[in-house]
């Protein structure tokens, strides 16, 4: 018997005496939602602005890569960015400032302006102070609005779902600056 038999056979025999004994392989179990200390699922809408400063020395959007198309590319197709975006109550970089968006976004499209965003908000004040709501999602730019998924999130927003819809409330087109105005509407317990 073939070294590759002998193995296959073994498998086979040890599948088998695990669907006859009954025996699972499981590693979870189900818990109960109050044993983590869920309440009752709420829905919040979240307003602000978020402001993306690629020019100057105070840069919050740095391009961390780039291919040979990137500057030939209409799209900047391939730049990747990472962003540490302030967010504030108000479109005024003044205003109250309500936390950070931490992550990254690539121009993900040959034929359109599309970004690929992937980041975190990371609120610092109020109710929300250490919490985090994660977005993962296509952002095409010259929309008027764009709809993101929310995906996750953290603190207060622990087992959070729901979308985020971004407006361009300014930009600069010499240097790239944008300030975006965010509607972020998500459950969470």
């Amino acid at each position: 018997m073939s070294h590759t038999l002998l193995l296959s056979v073994i498998f086979a025999a040890l599948t088998f005496s695990l669907l006859l004994t009954g025996e699972s392989q499981d590693f979870t179990k189900s818990i109960p939602s109050e044993s983590l200390g869920l309440g009752e699922e709420k829905l919040s809408h979240l307003h602000f602005y978020l402001h993306d400063i690629v020019s100057g020395r105070n840069a919050t959007a740095i391009r961390v890569a780039t291919s040979a198309i990137s500057n030939t590319s209409a799209t900047r197709f391939s730049d990747v960015l990472v962003i540490d975006d302030l967010l504030t109550v108000g479109p005024d970089p003044s205003s109250k400032q309500l936390g950070r968006a931490q992550g990254i976004y690539t121009s993900a499209s040959l034929s359109e302006v599309s970004l690929l965003m992937a980041f975190n908000y990371v609120f610092t004040v109020g109710k929300y102070n250490g919490s985090t709501l994660s977005i993962l999602g296509r952002n095409p730019i010259f929309s008027d609005v764009r709809e993101m998924p929310v995906v996750g999130g953290s603190g207060v927003f622990r087992f959070a779902r729901g979308y985020a819809q971004a407006r361009t409330h300014f930009i600069d087109w010499n240097s790239g600056d944008a300030v975006v105005e965010y509607n972020v509407y998500v459950f969470h317990y």
